[in-house]
């Protein structure tokens, strides 16, 4: 066969039907699977570096003691050309002429905040202002309570220890300004090169140290990679992604991306998989013509091959240069609903699972019944010869559910998920069948009249096979498409739920006990909807069964082995609460204790563990007697 006889061949086989119906097919799913990917990478760096904000930074570098971060290891990361800044936190109590007041000191360099922006007024009249720095040397800056507390105005001087500040400005929102402790107490920032001449940090001070790094991401992870072995476990190096609700945010969004992304991949396989079937038989008169010419089984094999590599090739670079501009509209519109400048880049890198798509689909889908043309007989010439190919469909059905599989593991890297989908997929088809086979089997027992009806009843009953096949693909199809719907309604759905309706938007702490029947009067009287009024009581964790928590406990890097924990007490749990292991507090009981679950699993107590704690200068005991688990996106 020249070459000209191959050309015309290859775009006669362009025009069919069947060969249009998989092209459209494998380049739907290249381009589906390219577009999730880009679109994805595009809003996780968009929300990585939107919540970097809360950082101040994209990432922070934080000491656990005393101790302040090596000049060294900020002068590596200059060097690996990421920005620095330093931060100072410490307690502390300043004054007027004649008020003292204690307050939560953050001293900060000229280059806070790395990521986000300083809220702040020139005095509590004046209009809000956006800043990129904080107050300057000799320059302090107060949130608008301490302005009230100590009666200061812009201009008044502010005593911090052994020196003098002039207040400057009035602190609205700070970027990393976000909910702890140490900001319930009225705020100060200062610069950090004021920090000496306060004379306030002594050996035994407490005083955290921070430092801000910010730069690409590969910038990042060079320098994490650099500064990994140097951490011991005074050290914590925080990313933005570790905070609860924004890691689960990102993670349901990425999960629902890439499952719509694979049920979109599943429809354009299986019509790969029916359209590629349909053109092996509407091509064995041709291979029966092309064996009398002489050609043998291999060159048939080589012919088609080399014909389904050119389609996969087509549509490999189709699917992409329709997925940039896709994933680029996705981009923007996302841009404009978050009110940020678009900043769309294309990684090629994550485009590799559109190539592995394509390669999948060519070769696990559309590839096997071609490939079963070199076995057509050359007497097929002279008159049209049953086939009979039932194995080879069973082994092609076997190959797709395992390439299926680990195509589906790969998008969502679920295990659970993906055996749940392909679990129901086939209990779908299995029943299909079932119920299929019975409708025409009593179609055939029921007189259908004459003319088209009959014909058609005879038509089902004569190719019932195919037309089980069928029902069960239009079903499949149905439900997948319907799965997309009702997973995307159910995780907005979840999402929403998170916050219920009477979410809190206000928080009132440091009640004093004297204080608590008037409070409650008060909220009683203005009919203000409220959670109940809860004791606290700062504690550290020191011993589990009598020995050093440090020591014994499961994961010895965890955080709450190294702060004080909030201990409360109460009459019944919390209604989003509930108790996995255990028995709650009987009527009367006074001693025993429950524990959040994913603290005591990383902990690594049970019910009937005792535990020790440090309340100021007393020491506590008690047995753990319930287990509960708590919601903690609720706000409850």
């Amino acid at each position: 066969m020249n070459v000209t006889a191959k050309v015309i061949s290859f775009t006669q086989d362009l025009r069919e039907r069947n060969v249009k119906v998989m092209l459209m097919a494998m380049i739907i799913a290249v381009a589906t699977v390219a577009t999730i990917n880009a679109f994805a990478d595009h809003l996780q760096r968009t929300l990585m570096t939107s919540a970097s904000a809360f950082l101040a930074a994209d990432r922070q570098l934080n000491s656990r003691t005393n101790a302040p971060i090596p000049d060294a290891w900020y002068a590596e990361a200059e060097k690996q050309g990421l920005q620095v800044g330093r931060m100072i936190e410490f307690g502390t109590m300043v004054s007027n002429e004649s008020q003292f007041q204690l307050v939560a000191v953050k001293a900060i360099d000229n280059a806070y905040p790395l990521r986000g922006e300083i809220e702040w007024q020139a005095d509590l009249e004046s209009p809000r202002q956006v800043s990129s720095s904080g107050p300057q040397p000799g320059e302090v800056w107060l949130n608008p309570r301490l302005m009230r507390l100590l009666e200061l105005r812009p201009g008044d001087a502010l005593e911090i220890g052994a020196t003098s500040l002039e207040v400057t400005g009035v602190i609205m929102r700070e970027p990393d300004g976000g909910f702890r402790l140490s900001s319930l107490a009225p705020r100060v920032m200062m610069h950090v090169d004021d920090v000496a001449a306060t004379e306030v940090i002594q050996p035994g001070s407490r005083v955290r140290h921070r430092g801000l790094f910010a730069g690409s991401a590969t910038e990042l992870a060079d320098f994490e990679a650099w500064l990994e072995p140097r951490l011991t476990d005074n050290y914590r190096w925080v990313d933005v992604r570790q905070g609860e609700t924004l890691g689960e945010s990102l993670e349901k969004a990425e999960g629902f991306l890439l499952l719509g992304g694979s049920l979109a991949v599943l429809l354009a396989v299986v019509a790969i998989a029916v359209a590629s079937r349909q053109y092996a038989l509407s091509q064995r008169d041709r291979v029966a013509l092309l064996k009398t010419m002489g050609l043998t089984g291999k060159r048939i094999r080589k012919l088609y091959l080399s014909r389904l590599m050119v389609w996969g090739l087509m549509a490999t670079i189709i699917g992409l240069i329709l997925a940039i501009p896709a994933a680029w509209l996705l981009a923007s519109m996302t841009a404009q609903l978050m009110d940020q400048p678009l900043q769309f880049v294309v990684d090629f890198w994550q485009l590799w699972p559109a190539i592995l798509t394509a390669l999948v689909a060519l070769f696990a889908f559309a590839y096997p019944p071609i490939d079963r043309l070199r076995n057509t007989p050359a007497m097929r010439v002279f008159r049209s010869l049953p086939t009979n190919d039932k194995a080879a469909l069973v082994k092609d059905l076997l190959l797709a559910v395992a390439v299926i599989f680990g195509l589906l593991w790969v998008y969502v890297n679920d295990i659970k998920l993906v055996t749940a989908l392909l679990g129901a997929v086939v209990a779908l088809v299995i029943s299909l069948a079932v119920v299929g086979a019975g409708l025409i089997w009593l179609l055939r027992r029921f007189p259908a009249g004459k003319g088209g009806w009959r014909l058609a009843v005879i038509a089902l009953y004569r190719h019932r096979n195919a037309t089980l096949s069928q029902m069960s693909v239009f079903a499949m199809t149905i439900m997948l498409a319907a799965t997309l719907v009702l997973v995307r309604s159910s995780l907005l759905a979840d999402w929403q739920a998170q916050l219920p309706e009477d979410a809190p938007n206000h928080f009132l702490l440091n009640i004093a006990p004297e204080a608590v029947d008037e409070v409650e009067a008060f909220f009683s009287q203005h009919q203000i909807n409220r959670s109940p009024l809860y004791p606290i009581v700062r504690g550290r964790l020191t011993e589990i069964n009598a020995q050093p928590a440090q020591d014994v406990a499961f994961n010895k890097d965890d955080d709450e082995l190294r702060r004080e924990l909030n201990l409360t007490t109460s009459n019944s749990y919390p209604d989003d609460n509930k108790i996995v292991a255990g028995q709650w507090f009987k009527p009367g009981e006074t001693t025993g204790l429950s524990i959040e679950q994913s603290l005591a699993e990383s902990l690594g107590v049970e019910i009937g563990d005792e535990l020790g704690f440090t309340v100021g200068a007393e020491k506590v005991s008690t047995t753990i007697t319930s287990i509960r688990s708590v919601q903690w996106d609720s706000m409850r």
